[in-house]
């Protein structure tokens, strides 16, 4: 597993505060709103990105009421802000590649914030194209582990269709799995339907090839300039390549 998925699961069980669920609601409308005005379609049977959308707000404990009055909202075409979809892209400590997706009403502060946080925080803002072609759009679906072998749990994803299955460390509770992104609701359903519980489900860049780090502080380091990304209020999502030891971020304060 890589560490930079290790992180992410400990990040995860340390809860999110009432200020990050607000943060990670107001991202998720977002993502609610754009899929609306851009699929045309209020209905998730017609419109797939307003499906995962909505999905997604469901993962996260979303209320119902709110997720209906957010679509409301967006077919009525002229309330609230014009969104605009921006992707930015950067280099970390140790020569990490980073992805930084951004929805956001005023690009100006956007991509002021965005530099900022990268060179106060030991990385650089690079230009389009920089780092992009280093990753590529997979559907990800984790399930948890419950006692069950990872191994067979594996194998019965490789048959039903998955591209890959990460492979699972000793501590590990869920069993992440990478799909096409055609294919990722089908698959979902598929391990429903065999009883297996759905952690996340939703589309991500994926790295095509990891980039290791072998110093805890450039690990520390990268962790906090993600960090510190993800704090951005018009940020949806930060992906990097990197790959270091557990134990570096397990030791991340």
């Amino acid at each position: 597993m890589s560490g930079h998925s290790k992180w992410a699961q400990i990040r995860r069980s340390k809860g999110v505060n009432d200020a990050r669920r607000g943060q990670l609601f107001t991202r998720l409308g977002r993502e609610i709103v754009v899929a609306v005005r851009e699929g045309g379609s209020g209905d998730t049977a017609a419109n797939f990105r307003l499906r995962m959308a909505v999905q997604r707000a469901r993962d996260a404990n979303m209320p119902l009421d709110n997720i209906e009055r957010t679509i409301k909202r967006a077919l009525g075409g002229a309330e609230g802000p014009s969104l605009e979809e921006i992707t930015y892209e950067g280099y970390g400590p140790g020569g990490t590649a980073i992805l930084v997706q951004t929805m956001t009403e005023n690009r100006n502060r956007t991509v002021a914030e965005v530099r900022n946080a990268f060179n106060r925080n030991a990385g650089n803002m690079g230009e389009n194209g920089c780092v992009d072609w280093l990753f590529e759009l997979k559907g990800i679906i984790e399930i948890e582990l419950a006692g069950k072998d990872p191994d067979e749990l594996s194998l019965e994803a490789l048959d039903l269709g998955a591209d890959d299955v990460e492979p699972v460390a000793a501590d590990s509770e869920t069993l992440t799995i990478y799909t096409d992104p055609s294919e990722l609701e089908s698959m979902r359903k598929a391990l429903e339907e065999k009883g297996y519980t759905i952690v996340k489900a939703e589309t991500s860049m994926v790295p095509k090839t990891k980039a290791e780090i072998t110093d805890e502080k450039q690990a520390h380091q990268l962790m906090r300039l993600i960090d510190k990304l993800e704090d951005l209020d018009d940020v949806q999502g930060v992906h990097t390549n990197a790959d270091f030891p557990e134990e570096f971020a397990a030791s991340y304060q």
